[in-house]
């Protein structure tokens, strides 16, 4: 039987290590950042056509797609895994500044407000994800 002190997660007192919780989080918000673009960017394989006459109509070239594609599962796979996070990070934080400024940019529809906000919201996350690095549960960790 797992007594609490066998457990290195927590301390002699039953409590969460707290370098144990940071770890945990920093995984936590690797994971929770950039899921949403590893989805998005699946979800635009399968609805190519809608997606790229979205792009087109707001002056994107329809070429762009599939590199956004690319972009959005890639990078956000390195993040997840904490591969090269800084520099993921980075550029996702670009990528989501530059995709609030194009695409949700009519701030007379409430929509559009809160999904630039999100945008730059998201990016705000990635700059500190850039600045502090995956965490110790990461790929970069174990090499």
């Amino acid at each position: 039987m797992t007594t609490v002190k066998d457990n290195a997660m927590t301390n002699h007192s039953g409590a969460m290590n707290p370098s144990n919780l940071a770890s945990v989080a920093m995984l936590a918000a690797r994971v929770l950042l950039a899921s949403i673009f590893v989805l998005s960017g699946l979800s635009k394989i399968v609805s190519q056509g809608p997606t790229e006459a979205y792009m087109q109509a707001l002056g994107i070239p329809g070429a762009l797609l599939w590199p956004a594609i690319l972009f959005e599962i890639v990078a956000g796979m390195l993040v997840i895994m904490g591969y090269q996070t800084r520099i993921a990070a980075l550029l996702m934080a670009g990528f989501c500044l530059v995709t609030a400024a194009i695409f949700h940019h009519q701030f007379s529809d409430q929509i559009q407000m809160i999904m630039f906000l999100k945008n730059v919201s998201m990016a705000g996350g990635f700059l500190l994800l850039a600045s502090v690095g995956g965490g110790p549960i990461s790929l970069e960790k174990r090499s």
